[in-house]
């Protein structure tokens, strides 16, 4: 009643039921994406407020007062910049008189900080305006070159000398930035 067993018919059943045989692997699997996305660039901007209120003072002195924040912003997505911060002003006109009396802008000093407070990015500015007094056409307040995306921002004060000669009454001009 006892069968003789080989090592070869024990082998070929446990093969059969699938004992002692390696465990089955599974297929290396991969779902590779491709991603594309776009950096969009943005323009080169400044800021500054649209009014200023200096004050007032009396013919022969002086009158001083903020402007505001000027801010420079360059989002050009370039990855070197260098831009150029202008500063020009038109005459002060009063309706004062009948006549229409004006203090021309070379009356009038632009001063800002040496060096405008970095905001963003890593940009290197230069103080140009060597001449503060104003005039009508654009003179550098600053220029900058760097790497990426930046934005600096300035406080500028204004100081009128009043002629003695000028009449009394509330002067009104432009002073414009820009920049390039």
């Amino acid at each position: 009643m006892y069968r003789r067993v080989t090592f070869a018919a024990i082998v070929a059943v446990a093969a059969a039921l699938g004992i002692g045989a390696a465990p089955a692997v599974a297929a290396d699997s991969s779902a590779p994406t491709t991603v594309t996305f776009a950096v969009t660039a943005g323009g080169l901007t400044i800021t500054a407020p649209a009014t200023a209120a200096l004050g007032s003072g009396v013919t022969g002195g002086t009158i001083t007062g903020n402007l505001g924040m000027v801010r420079v912003t360059d989002q050009r997505g370039l990855l070197a910049f260098s831009w150029t911060a202008s500063v020009a002003s038109t005459t002060y006109v009063t309706g004062a008189g009948g006549a229409g009396q004006v203090i021309q802008p070379s009356a009038v000093t632009y001063t800002s900080p040496a060096l405008p407070t970095i905001v963003s990015g890593v940009p290197v500015p230069v103080k140009n305006l060597l001449l503060t007094t104003l005039t009508t056409a654009p003179q550098t307040v600053y220029t900058a070159t760097g790497l990426g995306s930046n934005a600096v921002e300035w406080n500028p004060s204004l100081t009128v000398a009043v002629p003695a000669g000028a009449v009394a009454g509330n002067y009104t001009g432009t002073v414009t930035h820009s920049v390039a």
